[in-house]
């Protein structure tokens, strides 16, 4: 199992998406990134892709693809049943392939992410209390 959190996703314009979202260490930026698929992005009402809108190469485990990415394009929380933590303004990553959302490294540290035990999907906020574990949520699919 992953580490999955959910998430409140809102675009400039004011639309807003809950998803849960993968926490993905190895999708490495130097600063706080959010990949959505295209169906997510159509949802936001941020696709087709804006003025502001850069076309990038990211490198992937399958080789680089290109991805639109929209600077400071997203404001985004972690929602839990007893707390959220946000919003942290971030990029957005619209990619054609991908159909999770993911969590980039300096975005999962915006939201003090501690992985607790990666496969039994346990996770908790780092200002959490010692007892405290938290469960991954559900993988979400936009196809």
């Amino acid at each position: 199992m992953a580490i999955r959190v959910k998430l409140r996703i809102k675009a400039k314009n004011g639309k807003e998406v809950f998803s849960p979202a993968l926490v993905n260490s190895g999708f490495e930026t130097e600063k706080p990134q959010l990949l959505i698929p295209i169906q997510l992005a159509k949802l936001l009402d941020i696709w087709p892709p804006p003025p502001s809108a850069i076309l990038t190469e990211l490198g992937t485990a399958g080789g680089p693809v290109r991805n639109y990415l929209i600077p400071d394009e997203l404001e985004v929380s972690v929602i839990t049943n007893d707390r959220e933590v946000g919003p942290v303004t971030c990029d957005a990553i619209i990619s054609h392939i991908e159909e999770e959302v993911l969590i980039n490294d300096k975005l999962g540290d915006e939201f003090n992410i501690i992985i607790l035990r990666l496969g039994a999907g346990l996770w908790k906020f780092a200002d959490d209390p010692l007892e405290i574990k938290r469960e991954s949520e559900k993988p979400k699919y936009w196809i």
